[in-house]
């Protein structure tokens, strides 16, 4: 009879326990964090992924989760098979059409943000570059969050480091964001590395209906043998000491060759007419990090020390004893750089015979 009671007892509150745990379990489910995902988004340029992209992927491993690369334009099948190959990243995703070359952001962000979506990622990353300067903020607007730009650190999923007024004061900035969107100072991290691996790749549908409302039309391109100024490994830049475009053009490409170095300008020299928009370093134009970095005339201004101020070794030529530059460089010289600067590109070519 105790036996029937007892069975007849477990039997009654056996729906009740199921109900009950399906709940709490239920309810776990529901509390749980979102599982972390990144998304890097890489440029690329004739068939290969951009050098200014690699250090993406590597901001992207920080948060912890699985990297998926996205690439979209022309030539992005085959910067996929290199993409797949970077250390970390466990799928590419590219789009091969020609609409979204250029990275023109009317027609890129909208894509961006239908795999954004699709993908459920909880991050995305780019390079503080035109190309992702001009993306991912548009990404950013589309899905309602809040963007965070040009970051040289990744303390957690949710807290990051950024330089502001003009690099002279480090802010940590913490995102409630569900979706956070961030691009990276290139400087700040290493370049991920390719490895005999390789990750998984698809092809992402494109809408043959989806609306493409810019063109491109076309580029003026300046061609040169040297390197580029974004990534080289020795830059020598010059600045309003130089005192005119002719002067700038007799003495700063002959000590580029002779180093082997791309060629900056401050914005000064740039808002001078001496050299193109396209060289100057600096807080409005390229930031730099070269293993040597040569400042000739230039006194150095805040705007441009925060372009170059984490290049690992920096030599100065200014006849102005009391010029900024000399704070921040490692290696400096009083002098006239119309004197010094020949005779150092005499001494560099003869020391290369």
């Amino acid at each position: 009879m105790s036996v029937c009671l007892a069975q007849a007892r477990a039997s009654l509150f056996r729906p009740f326990r199921q109900s009950t745990r399906s709940t709490i379990s239920s309810r776990l489910f529901l509390l749980s964090p979102r599982l972390l995902s990144t998304l890097a988004v890489l440029e690329h340029k004739e068939g290969k992924v951009s050098p200014q992209s690699f250090p993406a992927v590597t901001a992207a491993s920080k948060f912890g989760g699985p990297i998926t690369v996205f690439l979209a334009g022309s030539g992005s099948e085959k910067a996929a098979e290199q993409a797949a190959k970077l250390n970390g990243v466990e799928k590419v995703i590219y789009t091969s059409n020609n609409a979204y070359d250029k990275g023109l952001p009317e027609n890129f962000a909208p894509l961006l943000v239908e795999n954004i979506k699709k993908g459920n990622f909880t991050h995305v990353v780019g390079a503080h570059s035109a190309f992702g300067k001009n993306i991912l903020p548009r990404a950013s607007a589309l899905l309602d969050v809040q963007q965070i730009s040009d970051c040289i650190e990744i303390k957690d999923e949710n807290t990051f480091v950024r330089p502001i007024y003009a690099g002279n004061a480090i802010a940590t900035v913490r995102s409630t964001d569900t979706i956070k969107i961030v691009t990276i100072r290139g400087t700040a991290f290493l370049p991920a590395e390719e490895t005999s691996n390789t990750a998984a790749i698809e092809e992402a549908p494109v809408d043959p209906n989806a609306e493409c409302t810019t063109v491109w039309i076309s580029e003026n391109l300046t061609r040169s043998e040297r390197p580029d100024l974004g990534t080289a490994p020795k830059v020598v830049s010059g600045g309003r000491g130089l005192k005119d475009k002719e002067n700038f053009d007799k003495l700063m490409p002959p000590l580029a060759d002779a180093l082997g170095a791309a060629i900056g300008a401050s914005r000064a020299a740039v808002d001078a007419g001496f050299a193109d928009n396209s060289l100057q370093v600096g807080q409005t134009g390229k930031v730099v990090a070269p293993q040597l970095y040569l400042a000739a005339g230039i006194s150095g201004a805040i705007q441009h020390l925060a372009g170059m101020k984490d290049s690992k070794v920096i030599a100065a030529i200014n006849k102005d004893p009391d010029a900024p530059i000399f704070q921040v460089a490692d290696v400096g010289l009083v002098a006239d750089l119309f004197q010094a600067v020949p005779e150092l590109t005499e001494k560099l070519n003869a020391g290369r015979k």
